[in-house]
């Protein structure tokens, strides 16, 4: 039953039913009067009783009780019914994707429609937040896309021409060759990466990356990562400086790929904004021992971060204005991968940065403690 009908019922019952009532019992004691009479020979009472006296009694008990049902309904229809009408047309509102009705809760009675009302208000800013966001990460999409788009084919025109090139028999001696090539794996290196970063990017939306995590000597793996960046950056003809400050037997609990996918990120990053105008690219890579971590830095000479951007870099899409306005923009995604592999490991990663003489990349991780137990 509606909320309107029971309204109307009630009215109904608090006005007409005691009158009925009312004249029911009063047939009833009348009849049982005349019966009394009868019985005892006296004279009637009843036929004393002034004329018109009981319907003058009965209208003045309807009309009292009229008013009375009148103020209750209005109370109960002002209190109740019309909050709830406002916030059914609140409902209405939300689902038909309108999160703008507002309730405030101010105005309403108090009680448990207040309590309602406030509910709706923190239920519809929570989905106008949400909605916001979906429309804030549809058009990131679409920038993704476009950004993966353009990052993608300019390593394939790259490659393309390149082939061309031998192909044709541009590549003529043996050093030309060699330059083709390299440059073909290089690009189709590129495009790995990036292919790369998507399949992260989709895992990370999902909460679903894999880890497979192994107790590894931090000298010796840290080493290895070396050697296999400085072949890279070799041919690139940027320095690699490296020191490994900790002890031996120093160990951390980590996954070997995903930790490499970090500094390779890294190290992309300081290769991909490396200032051009200096005479040579430096990259200076520290892994620094602290009482209960160890602390990776990995500081280039590029061309640095503006201050205002530098709080953002680690977030998902984010692009400085130096990266827009450069042809080697990426996908924006990078570093946000890497601060999410940080914190899956238990650490924290953090950049300091100056423009015109570089960036240094900041992470922690915890050292692996041999439980004595063991």
């Amino acid at each position: 039953m509606k909320l309107s009908t029971r309204l109307k019922v009630t009215f109904a019952a608090i006005s007409v039913l005691p009158m009925v009532l009312f004249a029911i019992a009063f047939f009833i004691i009348c009849k049982v009067m005349v019966y009394l009479e009868r019985l005892e020979n006296v004279t009637s009472v009843t036929s004393t009783m002034p004329k018109g006296l009981f319907w003058t009694l009965w209208i003045t008990i309807f009309v009292i009780l009229l008013l009375i049902a009148t103020v209750v309904t209005r109370w109960i229809g002002r209190s109740v019914f019309s909050p709830i009408s406002d916030l059914k047309i609140g409902m209405q509102q939300i689902a038909e994707g309108n999160f703008e009705y507002v309730l405030d809760a101010d105005e309403a009675p108090t009680g448990e429609i207040a309590e309602l009302y406030k509910n709706y208000e923190d239920m519809r800013l929570k989905l106008k937040e949400s909605a916001d966001e979906a429309i804030q990460n549809e058009a990131k999409n679409r920038e993704l896309i476009t950004n993966i788009s353009h990052d993608l084919k300019t390593p394939i025109t790259a490659i393309k021409g390149y082939v061309e090139g031998i192909m044709d028999g541009v590549a003529d001696t043996p050093e030309k060759m060699d330059k083709y090539i390299k440059t073909v794996y290089n690009k189709a290196n590129d495009m790995d990466r990036l292919i790369n970063e998507l399949t992260i990017y989709s895992r990370i939306d999902a909460n679903r990356i894999p880890y497979t995590f192994l107790r590894l000597n931090v000298k010796d793996y840290f080493n290895d990562c070396i050697e296999e960046i400085g072949l890279d950056l070799e041919s690139k003809n940027i320095e690699l400086n490296y020191e490994n400050l900790v002890p031996e037997e120093t160990r951390i609990i980590a996954d070997p790929e995903q930790l490499k996918r970090v500094i390779n990120n890294i190290v992309s990053n300081s290769v991909k904004y490396m200032d051009k105008e200096k005479p040579k690219g430096i990259i200076n890579f520290s892994v620094i021992d602290e009482p209960d971590d160890i602390r990776v830095e990995i500081e280039d000479n590029g061309r640095g971060i503006p201050a205002k951007d530098l709080p953002n870099i680690f977030e998902r899409f984010f692009r400085s204005d130096s990266s827009r306005n450069s042809a080697k923009g990426g996908s924006g995604i990078g570093l946000s991968i890497v601060k999410k592999i940080v914190e899956d490991h238990g650490g924290y990663i953090w950049a300091t940065s100056k423009e015109g003489e570089g960036t240094c990349m900041h992470f922690v991780i915890r050292k692996y403690e041999e439980n004595a137990n063991e």
